[in-house]
C-alpha cells in the first residue's frame, strides 16, 4: 500500500488541474505538429499538420483572413470570394441600406461583379508566416526591473526585430506577446483594402431569432454573408479602383456536401479575440459577483428603452439595428457567463487548482521564489475590487448614453485648440467626418430616455465623490436631461455643424459652455481624480503578478500542455460534434433543421418572421442536393473552443473541407473565455449546406456556387 498511495495521490492531484482537454485550447498553427497532431489524428483528423500550416507551399492558413480585425472570413473560390457571418457584415449591409433599398429586410445579391458594393475601411488580412522571437524580445530583461522599465526595454527590442525582419514592401510586421508576455511571436501579414459585398440573405434568415436566440441552442440562424477581395493587376493589395480585379488566392477551401454526424472530428480556424484562461480565482469571483452584475444592469436599462422605440418605428429600427445588436451581444454573454461560472463551481475549482500549485511550490526548493505569489495576487485583487467596479460603471454609462459617448470626441477637439489652429483643424475635420455617421444613426428621443435611466443608476451605484454637482442634492434627472437636450449644440447634426463651422475661438467658446460638455467634463474629471490613480496602480501590479503566475504555472505543472490565451492572432481549435446536457433533464441534440425554423415562425415579428419563399421551399421540401432524408440541416454544435473574433471562422471536417460557419456559443458555455468546461462548452455553426441552399434555391444566386469547389469526401473515401 505504501507504494500505491503516492501514485494515487499524484492521480488525484492531476484531477485538480485544469488540463487542456482533447477539445480545449486555441493553438498556434505552426506548433500543431509538435503539440497536437497526434491527438488530432486520434480524434479522427485525416490530414497532417503541414496541410494546415506550411510556409513553403499553400496550406489551409492561406485561405483564412482576419476581416476588419473583428471577425474571421475564409476564401471559398479562386476569384477571392469570401464567406463570413451576417452579423460580421451587418455594419456594411446597414451602411448600404435605405428605406428604398432595404438590404437589411430584403437581403442583397450582386448578380454580376460590377454590382458588388465597395466598403471603405473594411480590410482582409492574411498571415504569410509566423516566427517565434521570444529570445530577441526578452534580451537583457531581468526579473528585478520595474514594469515600465521592463516594457520600455521589450519595446526597444521589438523595434529592432521589426527593422531586421525580411518582408515584401506591401507586407506588414505584427508582434504579439503570449503567455502574459513570457513568449513573443512575429506575424508577417498582407492586408487587402478593396473588399466588396457580394451577397447577404435578409435578416429574417441571417439574424433569425435575433436577440432572443442569441447565445442560445437550439439555433436556426443562417448567419452568413459573402464579400469579394479585389487586388491590383499584380494580385497585390490596392486601394479601391474600378480597374482592380478579383484576388487570386494561394488557397481556397473546398466545400463538403456530406455534412457531419455525431462524434465526427471538427476543426475551427480563425482569429479569436480575447480569453483569460489562467486567472487567479479572486479575479473570476469579481467577474461573477461584482463586475458582470453591474454591467448587465446598465445595459438592461438601455436595451429595454431602445427596443421599445425600435418596435414602434421602422426608421429607428434601421438606425439602431447594428448598435442594438452590439450592445445586446455582450449583455447576454455576461448573463450566460455568470450562470455558467456558478453552475460549474468555477471559483471553487480554481481554488483547488491553486491549492495544488501552492502544495507543489512548498515541496520544491527550486520553486521557492513562488511561495508568496498567491498571497500577493490575493492582496492585489482585493485592492483592485472597488476601483474595477467603478471603472465598469463609468465606462458602461458613458458608452450607452450616446451623447456622453459623442462628447468624449468633442472634448479632445476643445483641448486641441490650445496647440494651435492647425492641430485644431485636423481634429475638427476628423470629428466632422465621424459625426456624419453618428448623426445618421442617432435619435434624440431614444437617447434622452436612456440618459435619464442610466444617470439615475449612476447616482445610485457610484460614491458621491464621483457624482457631478448637478446630479446631487435631490436634483431631478429628468429635468436636467430635458434641459441639456433642449439647449445643447451637440444633439443634432445641423446645430453641431453650425458650431464647428465657426472660427476656432468662437466655436471653442460655445463648446466649452455647452451643458452636455460641462456634464461630461465633470463626470470625467471626478472619475479621473478619484479612480484612475488606483486603477493604474493596481492594474500594473496585477499585470506583473499574472505574468509571473503564468510562468510559474508552466514550471510547476510540467505535465500539462498549455495553450496561449487568445489575442486576435491566428489559432486552431478542434473537437467533435456532440450535444450536451444543459441542466437537469434538459439534453440537447447536435443538429437543427428547417422544420425548427417553421416551428419558431411568428408572422410579422422582427425576430421570428420568415420570408414567404422560404416557407414555400419548406412546404414543397424543395431542398435540391442540399437536403438529407427529406430534411434541410440548418445548424450544428461541437466542442471547439471558440470566442469573439471566431465569428465567421470556417468549421472544417477531418479532410480540411468546409462543412460549416462558426457564429456563436451556447449560453451555458459562454464562460469558456475564463473557464472552459468540456461538459457544456459548445460552439454553434451554420451547416454549409444550408448556406448553399439559401444562395441557390432561395436567392437564385447560383452563379456564386459555380465559383466554388463542392466535394463529397465521405463518398470518395468509401
Amino acid at each position: 500500500m505504501k507504494k500505491i498511495i503516492p501514485v494515487l495521490l499524484f492521480a488525484l492531484a492531476c484531477c485538480l488541474l485544469k488540463p487542456a482537454f482533447a477539445n480545449e485550447g486555441m493553438w498556434l498553427p505552426q506548433l500543431l505538429a509538435a503539440l497536437n497532431e497526434k491527438e488530432m489524428k486520434a480524434m479522427g483528423m485525416k490530414i497532417s499538420a503541414k496541410d494546415i500550416y506550411d510556409i513553403n507551399k499553400s496550406s489551409l492558413k492561406d485561405a483564412i483572413v482576419s476581416l476588419g480585425g473583428f471577425c474571421t472570413a475564409e476564401v471559398i473560390s479562386g476569384d477571392g470570394l469570401l464567406l463570413t457571418n451576417h452579423h460580421c457584415a451587418f455594419d456594411a449591409i446597414q451602411k448600404h441600406t435605405t428605406l428604398q433599398h432595404n438590404y437589411i429586410d430584403r437581403g442583397f445579391w450582386a448578380m454580376n461583379r460590377k454590382d458588388e458594393l465597395p466598403n471603405p475601411g473594411l480590410t482582409a488580412t492574411f498571415i504569410v508566416r509566423i516566427e517565434e522571437v521570444t529570445q530577441q524580445a526578452l534580451q537583457n530583461i531581468t526579473g528585478d526591473m520595474e514594469e515600465r522599465e521592463r516594457q520600455s526595454a521589450v519595446d526597444k527590442n521589438l523595434n529592432a526585430v521589426r527593422a531586421a525582419t525580411a518582408k515584401e514592401e506591401w507586407q506588414d510586421v505584427l508582434i504579439r506577446p503570449f503567455f502574459e508576455g513570457n513568449r513573443y511571436f512575429l506575424f508577417i501579414t498582407e492586408t487587402y483594402t478593396d473588399i466588396r459585398l457580394a451577397g447577404a440573405p435578409p435578416s429574417s434568415i441571417g439574424k433569425f431569432g435575433s436577440d432572443t436566440d442569441n447565445w442560445m441552442w437550439p439555433r436556426h440562424t443562417g448567419d452568413f454573408a459573402m464579400f469579394r477581395i479585389y487586388a491590383d493587376k499584380n494580385n497585390r493589395p490596392a486601394a479601391y479602383s474600378a480597374d482592380n480585379i478579383p484576388y487570386k488566392p494561394k488557397r481556397f477551401l473546398n466545400i463538403s456536401l456530406d455534412g457531419l454526424e455525431k462524434n465526427d472530428f471538427t476543426m475551427v480556424f480563425g482569429f479569436p479575440g480575447r480569453t483569460q484562461e489562467y486567472l487567479y480565482s479572486a479575479a473570476i469571483a469579481q467577474v461573477l459577483n461584482r463586475q458582470n452584475p453591474a454591467k448587465i444592469a446598465i445595459r438592461n436599462q438601455a436595451l429595454n428603452i431602445t427596443d421599445k422605440y425600435m418596435r414602434q418605428d421602422p426608421g429607428i429600427k434601421i438606425q439602431y439595428a447594428s448598435k442594438f445588436a452590439s450592445t445586446a451581444n455582450a449583455w447576454k454573454k455576461w448573463i450566460g457567463e455568470s450562470q455558467g461560472l456558478q453552475a460549474t463551481n468555477a471559483v471553487a475549482k480554481r481554488q483547488q487548482y491553486e491549492a495544488e500549485f501552492q502544495k507543489r511550490v512548498n515541496a520544491a526548493d527550486s520553486l521557492g521564489k513562488y511561495k508568496t505569489l498567491l498571497n500577493e495576487l490575493s492582496a492585489a485583487y482585493t485592492s483592485f475590487d472597488a476601483p474595477a467596479l467603478y471603472r465598469d460603471i463609468f465606462n458602461e454609462t458613458v458608452r450607452n448614453v450616446e451623447m456622453l459617448s459623442f462628447t468624449t470626441r468633442v472634448i479632445p477637439l476643445i483641448n486641441a485648440s490650445t496647440k494651435g489652429e492647425a492641430t485644431y483643424n485636423n481634429h475638427r475635420d476628423d470629428l466632422k467626418e465621424y459625426s456624419t455617421g453618428f448623426f445618421k444613426n442617432f435619435q434624440p428621443s431614444v437617447d434622452k430616455e436612456v440618459a435619464v435611466a442610466l444617470l439615475e443608476l449612476y447616482k445610485e451605484k457610484m460614491p458621491v465623490s464621483f457624482i457631478p454637482a448637478v446630479l446631487q442634492n435631490g436634483s431631478n434627472t429628468t429635468d436636467l436631461v430635458q434641459h441639456i437636450f433642449s439647449t445643447s449644440s451637440l444633439v443634432s447634426a445641423t446645430a453641431f455643424n453650425n458650431v464647428i463651422s465657426k472660427p476656432m475661438a468662437e466655436a471653442v467658446n460655445i463648446l466649452r459652455t455647452d451643458p452636455l460638455v460641462q456634464l461630461a467634463s465633470e463626470m470625467g474629471k471626478l472619475y479621473a481624480d478619484n479612480n484612475l490613480p488606483a486603477i493604474n496602480e493596481w492594474q500594473v501590479k496585477i499585470n506583473r503578478l499574472q505574468q509571473v503566475y503564468m510562468k510559474a504555472q508552466m514550471e510547476v505543472f510540467r505535465e500539462k500542455k498549455f495553450y496561449p490565451d487568445a489575442n486576435s492572432t491566428l489559432r486552431v481549435t478542434y473537437g467533435k460534434v456532440n450535444g450536451y446536457t444543459a441542466k437537469d433533464a434538459v439534453l440537447y441534440d447536435h443538429y437543427t433543421y428547417l422544420d425548427g425554423v417553421m416551428e419558431k415562425y411568428v408572422p410579422g415579428d422582427y425576430e421570428f418572421d420568415v420570408p414567404a419563399k422560404l416557407i414555400e421551399l419548406h412546404a414543397k421540401k424543395d431542398y435540391g442536393r442540399y437536403g438529407i432524408n427529406g430534411k434541410m440541416p440548418v445548424c450544428f454544435i461541437a466542442s471547439n473552443h471558440t470566442t469573439g473574433g471566431n465569428s465567421g471562422s470556417p468549421a472544417l471536417d477531418a479532410y480540411g473541407n468546409l462543412v460549416g460557419l462558426n457564429f456563436d456559443r451556447v449560453w451555458e458555455g459562454t464562460m469558456s473565455d475564463i473557464n472552459y468546461d468540456a461538459s457544456i462548452c459548445r460552439n454553434i455553426m451554420v451547416d454549409v449546406r444550408y448556406i448553399l441552399f439559401i444562395v441557390d434555391k432561395f436567392a437564385g444566386a447560383g452563379h456564386l456556387l459555380n465559383e466554388m469547389k463542392l466535394v463529397n469526401p465521405k463518398k470518395i473515401k468509401k
